[in-house]
């Protein structure tokens, strides 16, 4: 593994030079917002990052600096959430990438944490088809339901991830100093019938911010989850620098 090229501590010509070499560039993106009692606001910052790093480890991509904010209306009265508009999220999403193709960068891959940037994501990456020159994918937790079933013991919400069994352990795997599972808890709210259909937000529902079963979390799964997401996106990131698709 390769030592990460982390944009922000390069020079200039580190810089250039680092895209001469390989000319794909990682945006991890995140949000500010809670996650329960037991996880840091920055959840999704940390583990879009963390994986971001990975990838850069195992491919010799450039690390761009992370996107702390998304879209997180939701949680918009809960102290500490920022809140981007969702098309704002686009635009810089979009920025990113004009800035980067510029320099020479012909791949950028966006890593999200944080679900519910995928819109901003997907739509962002159809513009961007056809006003630059250049390969732009973007990644979710690639195969999550079968990774789930496959190291996991909890259900989601309603295919829903937050402060739940997987985000906990991986956060125990990134971030374990973060974590305080003597706060950890399980809750599954009642889905009202007007959820998704309606101004009812995930905010409104559950007490503790969790939707799952944080208790069943553990660093085991986390790293085992980790590898088994990072090895997929290496194995995606390859497959557009080799096709060029």
């Amino acid at each position: 593994m390769s030592k990460v090229k982390e944009a922000i501590n390069m020079t200039r010509d580190e810089v250039e030079a680092a895209i001469e070499e390989y000319p794909v560039a990682i945006l991890p993106i995140g949000a500010t917002e809670q996650h329960g009692h037991h996880l840091p606001l920055g959840v999704d910052i940390y583990l879009a990052e963390g994986i971001s790093k990975r990838i850069c480890e195992r491919t010799g991509a450039l690390l761009l600096p992370a996107l702390p904010f998304g879209y997180s209306w939701v949680w918009r009265d809960i102290p500490g959430t920022i809140s981007l508009q969702q098309h704002h999220v686009e635009a810089i999403i979009k920025d990113v990438a004009h800035s980067v193709n510029r320099y020479g960068v012909k791949t950028l891959i966006i890593v999200n944490g944080h679900d519910a940037n995928n819109a901003s994501m997907k739509y962002a990456t159809r513009e961007l088809t056809d006003e630059l020159d250049m390969n732009v994918v973007y990644l979710f937790y690639p195969e999550l339901e079968s990774m789930m079933a496959k190291h996991c013991e909890s259900t989601t919400w309603h295919g829903m991830i937050h402060a739940c069994e997987l985000e906990t352990s991986l956060m125990l795997a990134l971030k374990p100093e973060l974590v305080d599972m003597s706060k950890a808890v399980r809750e599954y709210p009642e889905k009202p019938a007007l959820y998704g259909k309606s101004s009812i937000s995930l905010g409104e529902l559950s007490k503790s911010g969790v939707y799952g079963d944080a208790t069943l979390a553990s660093k085991a799964k986390g790293e085992k989850l980790l590898e088994s997401f990072v090895e997929k996106m290496v194995e995606l990131v390859n497959s557009v620098s080799e096709n060029g698709k």
